[in-house]
């Protein structure tokens, strides 16, 4: 038999074998491996962030629209330039936004624990489903409060300089300075640091 002629034999039984494979591994799911968690809905990550009062990526809001986190200021201090009083009153407010955060951490920990739970047990009804999902939705709300609030008070302790600083250093693209005048800020000073004409 000429070896074309056996490639091309090769090539016509095989290509059946790949397409199977590919169909089964596209009805894959995304979440295949996380059945073996503790509390399905939560990664390690995730039981980690909360248990510790960490951001879990709830201040984005705040974040990625150039208001700055405590945490992150308090890493970064010496790179902005945080003067004693500054470091003081951003330790300040970030230990009382860990004191509330913490404490709901847990407790949605729980929450989630307890919804996996009456799913895992097959106790799970329409009722409770309500239920622990409202109990879930309040104690998120709060917790998210916790952070983003604490974001509110950064800019009153910090300088313009200091935030821009901040925003270049963290990777944040920032809109034209001369454009958008934050509130609060004296206009002509405002220009006059950012270069503008």
């Amino acid at each position: 038999m000429n070896i074309k002629v056996t490639i091309l034999i090769s090539i016509l039984i095989l290509i059946p074998t790949f397409a199977f494979s590919e169909a089964e591994l596209s009805k894959k799911s995304k979440y295949a491996g996380e059945e073996k968690r503790e509390i399905k809905s939560l990664s390690a990550t995730d039981i980690e962030e909360l248990q510790n009062g960490k951001g879990w990526g709830l201040a984005k809001a705040a974040e990625l629209n150039g208001v700055p986190g405590p945490a992150h200021l308090l890493e970064m201090k010496e790179e902005i330039d945080l003067n004693a009083e500054q470091v003081r009153e951003i330790e300040d407010i970030y230990r009382k936004m860990k004191q509330e955060a913490v404490p709901l951490g847990l407790e949605l920990i729980e929450l989630e624990r307890e919804l996996n739970n009456h799913f895992a047990n097959r106790t799970i009804t329409d009722e409770i489903l309500h239920q622990v999902l409202q109990k879930i939705s309040d104690v998120h709300r709060q917790l998210r409060y916790a952070h983003l609030s604490t974001h509110l008070k950064t800019p009153d302790i910090l300088h313009s300089e200091q935030i821009i600083l901040y925003n270049k250093l963290r990777g944040y693209s920032p809109g034209d300075p001369c454009k958008n005048v934050p509130k609060g800020h004296d206009p002509v000073m405002w220009k006059k640091h950012n270069n503008c004409p």
